[in-house]
């Protein structure tokens, strides 16, 4: 059997073109089946836990006239990051990764973005800030993630408009995008349940960014619990990647998106233009009030909100969106 290769949107600027994804075992299982109902969707939520990665595997980058080899690391995972020699066209573009099984090369399409001049990025959380999925709630979380499928996962109301905004604010060609990027404490395991969530919610198409892939079961009852610092590091990584944008970043106060966002911007103090936090409780956190009064003395703007109608009426206010 063949082993199988996953590929995740990857991006460019005008120098450097990252693309990444896995190398899997094969497996007789099917893929996750995202019309299934109750038991059977459990199993294909799962059997995306039970899955096994291939380390030092071969993988091949096509880009232009040349084939750039690498291979994976332990866990399967593989990044391309390549000098771009020449400036490539804006927008969504696509790449191609090939691996060799058996003396016959398997290749599979992947896009990346390189995103229009302009200066806004828009960095998002994913659970519970546009996912409704009762972070606190281990129990509840779990259930749901295990018995609805993506059809029937719900989205707060309003977000979509904001993202959609967001996502064009301040261009007068609306083909053209604001880049945006979906970052979480969710795992690779879930990449593709959340391209075909946004997918269906008509969210803005974005670089989706998460944690390190898990290869059983057990680990599956612990999905985007634990350390937090990856978001911390991909949010400074895009930062650094893009310099010259401006930043609106967005979670919620479930867990530690306004802290982690707290840190970014006493790194970044001209870079972040506002901070949104959805709140998840019935009241307002006290330790969340305190840590957006402390951005507003960095002249940061910020919205602590319990719908998204009031985070666009902010955004309206301020001058991001019309």
């Amino acid at each position: 059997m063949v082993p199988i290769l996953k590929l995740y949107r990857g991006y460019a600027n005008e120098n450097e073109l990252i693309v990444m994804g896995h190398i899997l075992r094969p497996t007789t299982r099917s893929d996750y089946n995202f019309e299934k109902k109750s038991l059977k969707n459990a199993r294909s939520v799962i059997n995306l836990f039970k899955i096994k990665t291939i380390g030092n595997y071969d993988v091949y980058l096509h880009y232009g006239n040349e084939i750039i080899h690498t291979k994976t690391l332990e866990d399967g995972y593989f990044k391309f990051c390549i000098p771009l020699k020449t400036p490539n066209d804006f927008g969504w573009q696509n790449y191609h990764v090939s691996h060799n099984y058996q003396d016959k090369m398997y290749t599979c399409k992947g896009t990346y973005i390189r995103p229009h001049d302009g200066n806004l990025g828009i960095i998002s959380d994913i659970d519970d800030t546009f996912l409704v999925s009762h972070t606190k709630k281990i129990l509840k979380k779990i259930y749901i993630l295990l018995f609805k499928n993506v059809n029937k996962r719900k989205i707060f109301e309003d977000v979509v408009p904001h993202y959609q905004a967001l996502s064009t604010a301040g261009r007068n060609n609306k083909s053209e995008k604001n880049a945006f990027f979906y970052i979480s404490s969710s795992e690779w395991n879930l990449y593709y349940f959340i391209t075909k969530f946004t997918k269906i919610h008509q969210l803005p198409r974005a670089v989706i960014l998460l944690k390190n892939i898990k290869t059983g079961l057990f680990d599956f009852f612990k999905s985007g619990r634990g350390d937090h610092n990856h978001k911390f590091d991909k949010i400074k990584h895009v930062l650094e990647f893009y310099p010259n944008l401006k930043y609106v970043l967005l979670g919620d106060d479930s867990q530690k998106d306004p802290y982690l966002y707290e840190n970014i911007c006493k790194i970044f103090p001209i870079t972040v233009k506002a901070v949104y936090i959805r709140q998840t409780g019935r009241r307002p956190k006290a330790q969340v009030t305190a840590v957006l009064d402390n951005l507003s003395s960095l002249a940061v703007e910020v919205c602590y909100f319990k719908h998204s109608s009031e985070a666009i009426a902010h955004s309206k206010k301020i001058g991001i969106i019309q």
